[in-house]
């Protein structure tokens, strides 16, 4: 009798669930990629080189969440070393960085991700970032640190001589080839103030017109300092694995220096800027983000450090510093 009881009960049991899964509607099938932001962080740093890595120590010491998006291309990584940077003077640049992220493992309100942010969208307190990995992200501010690329012009050898004996400052690299023969191209009127710079490490300077008509007050004071100049435009960098032996010109002239200073072209890394509207000034080589003095760009929320904000003089040394007081200040915006 027992029996007969437990097995009629059973049944039921077993047509009731019959019944509610017939009912029930399914479960949608879960999509490949998240397009709706998982979590809100407090901020996400859009390049992780000096000034994205500076900016999220600041960040990650007061605590706050945020999340460094980076595409391991920092403009330096060209150079063997890096100078002036107080306490790795003369380390590969590789290597700062990649210590700079081991000591960022101790805070784990910072996450690093490799990946490119392919837009932004929002406001203030509301941003969204979606990566290349088809991640949304959302953020109540915005750091924008991700760089410029120097436009290399069509001249061969000239790539792949940048950054070894074609070098565009004589802060970063004036100190290990002092009183050797330099060679500068010529590319605006800053050019000549290079030149008086130039005399603090050498005395043996060639200019190089490279096809720009010079005025002639500054060929007049170039001859008052015995600095040659040298006519004709460049079309080839004759060098052994990135050592320049000679610049040769279309003149049929080659010219021997021991290392050449040029500043190409440059355009900002991304174009995330232009789709959000911010604010640019231009430069001699380009342009610039617009920043105010808390390093905010012409948008509420958003701020802006490194080579992608500095009009003059980038360097290692100025992106740590504009990473660290980006950070600080978007935290202190934060605060209530």
């Amino acid at each position: 009798m027992q029996r007969r009881a437990l097995l009629q009960l059973a049944a039921l049991s077993t047509i009731g669930l019959a019944r509610a899964q017939a009912t029930a509607k399914p479960d949608p099938s879960p999509s490949i990629h998240n397009t709706e932001p998982i979590t809100m962080e407090d901020v996400i740093i859009i390049g992780g080189s000096f000034a994205g890595l500076a900016g999220a120590l600041q960040l990650g010491r007061a605590r706050r969440k945020v999340t460094v998006l980076d595409t391991g291309l920092p403009r330096n990584r060209f150079a063997g070393h890096s100078h002036g940077l107080l306490g790795h003077d003369h380390k590969p640049p590789l290597d700062i960085l990649a210590e700079a992220r081991q000591q960022l493992a101790r805070y784990p309100a910072i996450k690093l991700v490799s990946a490119r942010a392919e837009s932004v969208s929002g406001a203030i307190d509301d941003f969204k970032v979606l990566t290349s990995d088809g991640e949304s992200l959302g953020a109540r501010r915005l750091i924008l640190s991700y760089g410029v690329a120097d436009q290399m012009p069509d001249v061969p050898g000239f790539a792949e001589s940048w950054g070894t004996s074609i070098v565009p400052c004589p802060y970063c690299d004036g100190f290990e080839v002092a009183g050797q023969h330099w060679g500068l191209v010529w590319s605006s009127p800053q050019s000549h103030n290079q030149v008086r710079l130039f005399h603090d490490w050498t005395d043996k300077l060639t200019l190089f017109a490279d096809g720009h008509d010079i005025p002639p007050d500054i060929q007049a004071d170039l001859a008052r300092r015995n600095v040659p100049v040298v006519d004709g435009r460049i079309v080839e960098i004759a060098h052994h694995e990135g050592h320049i032996a000679t610049v040769n010109l279309d003149t049929g002239r080659k010219v021997a220096v021991d290392i050449l200073f040029a500043n190409p072209r440059t355009k900002p890394s991304a174009s995330l800027h232009e789709s959000l509207g911010l604010a640019t000034v231009p430069t001699p080589a380009g342009i610039v983000l617009k920043v105010d003095e808390r390093r905010q760009t012409s948008m509420p929320g958003i701020y802006a450090a490194g080579d992608l904000a500095t009009p003059f003089l980038p360097s290692v040394t100025q992106a740590s510093s504009q990473g660290a007081m980006a950070g600080i200040f978007a935290q202190q915006s934060m605060v209530v």
